[in-house]
């Protein structure tokens, strides 16, 4: 059996930055454990697999190394690449994953795919976990939580940089991870994110977890219309918008390889 892969960078235009993704097209759902297997073999921090409804609706799941993922930002960023580059008269797009139900994907202008996900609340806590209190090495300033994610909220774009995580502590922090922020210099918000206990160290870029930052920051900031820096190694920059209900992720892409993968039948 042979299976096309795709390897994006997202959420930049330079090959080598942003976030990586492998995104398989599919006619059916192969077995979990297959999916897992080539996601762990890819070895990227997501593997996305697509399948194409009768009515035109994308089903897209997500695998990390480890597990799969409810959520992955980036690589529906990248799957969207894939699909508007052979389908050059679409601009608009349908994905449904069980964790966010149906959302739409657009193609904008200057090369940007604007993502139309949940806006996820998150409430700050008191009783900080000591997992998360000595898996930092700077103390925030405040701490907030969501379904996804703690978040670390620093004073400083250098604090953010600074921190060393303690990834054995963070990980017994799973199901959750840990984003850490700040305002930034050059952009309106800085951000990192680790995931031991679902994916790895440091996350290059996570789109997921903007769904929840940019709310948190448009109430700071008081403005609806954010543009975001992921300040890893690699880097990402991410272009957010607030609704009521609902967040706007936009990012631009670039393939990195297309190939073909060898199963046995």
């Amino acid at each position: 059996m042979q299976l096309k892969l795709y390897q994006i960078d997202a959420f930049t235009s330079e090959v080598f930055k942003g976030n990586y993704a492998a995104v398989i097209p599919l006619d059916a759902w192969l077995p979990a454990s297959l999916m897992q297997a080539i996601a762990s073999e890819n070895n990227l921090s997501e593997t996305a697999f697509i399948v194409r409804r009768d009515d035109g609706v994308f089903d897209i799941r997500w695998f990390s190394p480890i597990k799969e993922i409810a959520f992955c930002g980036h690589a529906t960023l990248a799957s969207a690449f894939v699909l508007f580059k052979h389908l050059p008269q679409d601009d608009h797009l349908v994905f449904h994953a069980e964790a966010t139900g149906a959302f739409s994907v657009h193609r904008r202008e200057r090369g940007l795919i604007e993502m139309n996900f949940p806006r996820r609340q998150s409430e700050r806590i008191k009783d900080i976990p000591d997992q998360l209190a000595y898996g930092l090495s700077i103390k925030p300033t405040a701490v907030f939580i969501n379904q996804q994610s703690y978040i670390a909220l620093y004073d400083t774009e250098a604090e953010v940089r600074a921190v060393v995580p303690n990834l054995e502590l963070l990980a017994q922090l799973g199901p959750l991870d840990v984003a850490v922020t700040a305002r930034g210099n050059q952009y309106d918000f800085v951000s990192r994110y680790f995931w031991p206990a679902n994916g790895g160290a440091e996350d290059p870029v996570t789109g997921s977890i903007h769904a929840a930052l940019a709310p948190l920051w448009s109430d700071i900031l008081g403005k609806p219309k954010l543009v975001a820096l992921q300040a890893s190694q690699r880097s990402g920059v991410l272009h957010c918008e607030i609704e009521p209900e609902r967040v706007l992720i936009s990012g631009h892409a670039v393939q990195y390889m297309e190939g073909t993968i060898e199963l046995p039948d």
